[in-house]
């Protein structure tokens, strides 16, 4: 038995989670080009910290995280962002991190990459469709330009950011949360 409520051991995804949203809420309201924001740079980081969670302490502890992050990072993009930028990626996140957990899960005894490239791979998609598309439907962004190129490179930023999970592979037990015996 843990001493330690669950939510209150996961705080260091969590934090992680909702300061990557609000960081990449704020990013997306600045375009780079007609195709690009800077917010696709930054995003796919939650790919990241939900895949690390999901092998460190497993799909349960993933989901946990997730539903935390999703409430914590939809007060603070209010703060940030207008109301449907804030709406739209927190439905966005919260089907796409659903979909990461569960392509993560289903692959997890393959090769170490295959998991969290697969997983960040499809939630990519899903998310950048969902967002987009109650974001910026019917303002005066090419939204659908916009979502291809941030498409592209989250599914880019998915593979560069093999090197930090590979990396992140042999220090997970620090993101396992301490228990004690009652």
């Amino acid at each position: 038995m843990s001493a330690t409520p669950a939510p209150l051991r996961l705080w260091q995804p969590v934090v992680a989670m909702a300061l990557v949203i609000a960081l990449s809420n704020y990013l997306v309201q600045f375009p780079i080009s007609a195709w690009l924001t800077w917010g696709a740079f930054s995003y796919p980081l939650v790919f990241l910290v939900c895949d690390l969670t999901n092998r460190a302490i497993g799909p349960v502890a993933a989901r946990k995280v997730a539903w935390a992050g999703f409430a914590a990072a939809l007060v603070i993009s209010l703060a940030v962002a207008p109301w449907r930028i804030a709406v739209a990626s927190g439905t966005a996140f919260i089907v796409a991190q659903v979909l990461d957990i569960a392509v993560f899960n289903r692959l997890r005894q393959a090769s170490w990459w295959k998991a969290p490239l697969a997983a960040s791979a499809a939630a990519s998609v899903i998310d950048t469709l969902v967002f987009f598309s109650i974001a910026f439907a019917g303002s005066a962004f090419n939204w659908m330009l916009l979502a291809a190129g941030d498409m592209l490179v989250k599914l880019a930023m998915a593979v560069l950011l093999l090197a930090p999970y590979r990396f992140m592979l042999g220090r997970l037990q620090a993101w396992r949360p301490a228990t004690t015996a009652s």
